[in-house]
């Protein structure tokens, strides 16, 4: 009787086991581009029955210079930076600071997700250079009502794993294309090639257009030999 009951409760663990996983905080897309900017997003779901989350903070690794936040109504927004080692250039101006923690804090009926929701917490950041297939580690706390304090910052097998973001190539690297080496091209190739008209050449262009005055000089000469035929045979008639 105990083993069936132990047998049940393990089989009902596995079932819930995807789900909780797909509960935890985590950054969208899990993928990006190293060395360039593009929007991120802070997933929270809520995993309570009973409370809602107020607060999240994130703290970033390493690299990212730049990131700018977007603004929910009943939210606040903190955005604290450390001190750079080394100064590095950047934009033609030399940057002493990084982004170090971004925290959200919910006030109100509004600043709140509820049980059964979940929130994306748009940024817009500077993704900073690294290798391929690299990884980035964003540990996060999540507050409940109460003051529960949930912290992701474990590892990927872990209950409550930080959020991890991986690294791909830039765009254009690995036989990318790079839409400035084409039009560049583009444009080389056309003022390369001899102009067209309706797929006749310039060559067959000036035939047509010899052969056409040629053909009305014909035409006015014998209009001409005409008119003078005419004069003189009614100037013989009037002497007559």
């Amino acid at each position: 009787m105990h083993r069936k009951i132990l047998a049940a409760a393990a089989a009902a663990a596995t079932l819930l086991a995807p789900a909780a996983a797909s509960a935890h905080v985590t950054l969208q897309p899990q993928e990006v581009a190293a060395g360039g900017f593009t929007r991120m997003d802070v997933r929270v779901p809520n995993e309570r029955d009973d409370k809602g989350t107020t607060k999240v903070a994130v703290k970033m690794p390493p690299g990212f210079i730049f990131a700018s936040y977007e603004s929910y109504p009943g939210w606040t927004v903190e955005v604290e930076k450390r001190k750079l080692d080394k100064p590095v250039e950047m934009f033609g101006e030399e940057q002493t600071e990084e982004v170090d923690t971004i925290t959200w804090t919910g006030d109100g009926e509004r600043g709140i997700v509820k049980p059964g929701e979940f929130k994306d917490f748009g940024l817009s950041v500077g993704v900073p250079e690294g290798k391929p297939g690299s990884k980035l580690k964003f540990a996060a706390t999540q507050s409940y009502e109460g003051g529960e304090v949930v912290r992701w910052i474990g590892p990927e097998d872990a209950d409550e794993p930080a959020p991890l973001v991986t690294l791909k190539a830039a765009a254009g690297e690995h036989g990318g294309s790079d839409p400035t080496a084409n039009a560049t091209a583009i444009v080389e190739e056309n003022d390369a090639a001899p102009a067209q008209t309706s797929g006749v050449s310039p060559d067959a262009l000036d035939d047509k257009a010899s052969k056409g005055l040629a053909i009305g000089a014909l035409v006015v000469g014998a209009l001409g030999l005409l008119v003078g035929i005419a004069g003189f045979s009614a100037a013989r008639r009037r002497s007559a």
